[in-house]
């Protein structure tokens, strides 16, 4: 770097240099008029020179730094500001949505495993069910036919208690497990409906009409190797699995109290849809074979 001094004009002040030095004027005054510049008599003359470099001031560049720099500022404020509100909206969708989830799980519908193979060929261990919930819930009753799932507790669990009210809820809502007292097997008879197998026919009949099972029952199972005849109560539902032969159902119940027969309060849903899998995913559809029982009983229907 050079330490010269820079070079100085005639009048002892440093010498402009190059396009940034600032400008002279002189006070020029008349001849034989003394006067000061301004005076009347005196012309004040601008030496042209070379235009005044501006000095950094408020309004100059470094006030213009200084305003980009506040609008800088605002505008990160106002971004923090945008992700924070767009945060806040991201807790308040998951939150609507989790409740909305919870609802629908507790009352509307929800999913179930396919524990056991009691009820192939229609459902296989694995399998995932939308199970309807709001199928029963304005006065309907199961039908017979129905894939539904249930709570066996007091009837294919007759022994084991009630769980507390805080379990219920939890399992309602989908927060607990549903455990081993869940079932899924398929409703043969209702309230009020004689059921009686095998005849030499080797079929079940239901209110003395025999019932064709080959839709549903799985094949070379016979409808039952433990003979049986019932009636069921009022209120209570015959229950039966499709794999008959690898079935705990109704039949391993009768001499146990309820006689095998579940409540209908006891009913969760439905099972209407098979969802998973993806290559079986179907619907769970009533086989048309019940229609022939229509209107011989059951449900105060008369015989």
């Amino acid at each position: 770097m050079s330490t010269h001094e820079p070079p100085t004009d005639r009048d002892g002040s440093p010498a402009p240099t190059g396009a940034d030095s600032p400008s002279r004027s002189a006070a020029v005054s008349a001849p034989g008029t003394p006067g000061a510049p301004g005076a009347p008599g005196t012309a004040t003359v601008a030496v042209p020179g070379p235009s005044p470099s501006p000095s950094p001031s408020s309004d100059g560049e470094v006030g213009a730094e200084g305003d980009r720099g506040a609008e800088g500022e605002a505008g990160a404020d106002d971004d923090h500001g945008g992700g924070r509100r767009w945060s806040r909206d991201l807790l308040w969708i998951a939150a609507v949505c989790a409740v909305v989830l919870l609802v629908v799980n507790a009352f509307v519908a929800r999913p179930f495993a396919v524990p056991s193979g009691s009820m192939e060929g229609t459902l296989r261990p694995g399998d995932r069910v939308l199970v309807n919930q709001l199928a029963y819930a304005f006065g309907g009753h199961p039908q017979r036919g129905d894939v539904v799932v249930f709570d066996g507790i007091g009837s294919f669990l007759p022994y084991q208690d009630e769980p507390s009210g805080l379990k219920r809820l939890l399992t309602g809502a989908g927060l607990a497990p549903a455990g081993d007292t869940v079932y899924v097997k398929r409703v043969i008879g209702v309230g009020g409906d004689r059921i009686t197998c095998c005849g030499t026919d080797g079929r079940l009949k239901v209110n003395g009409v025999p019932l064709d099972e080959s839709a549903y029952l799985l094949p070379g199972d016979a409808p039952s190797a433990v003979p049986f005849d019932i009636v069921v109560p009022d209120g209570k539902l015959w229950m039966m699995g499709d794999h008959r032969s690898a079935s705990r159902d109704s039949r391993d119940h009768l001499g146990e109290p309820g006689g095998g027969a579940v409540p209908e309060d006891k009913v969760i849903g439905r099972a209407d849809w098979v969802m998973f899998p993806l290559g079986r995913a179907t619907s769970l559809d009533r086989p048309a074979a019940f229609a022939a029982i229509e209107g011989t009983g059951g449900h105060g229907e008369q015989r």
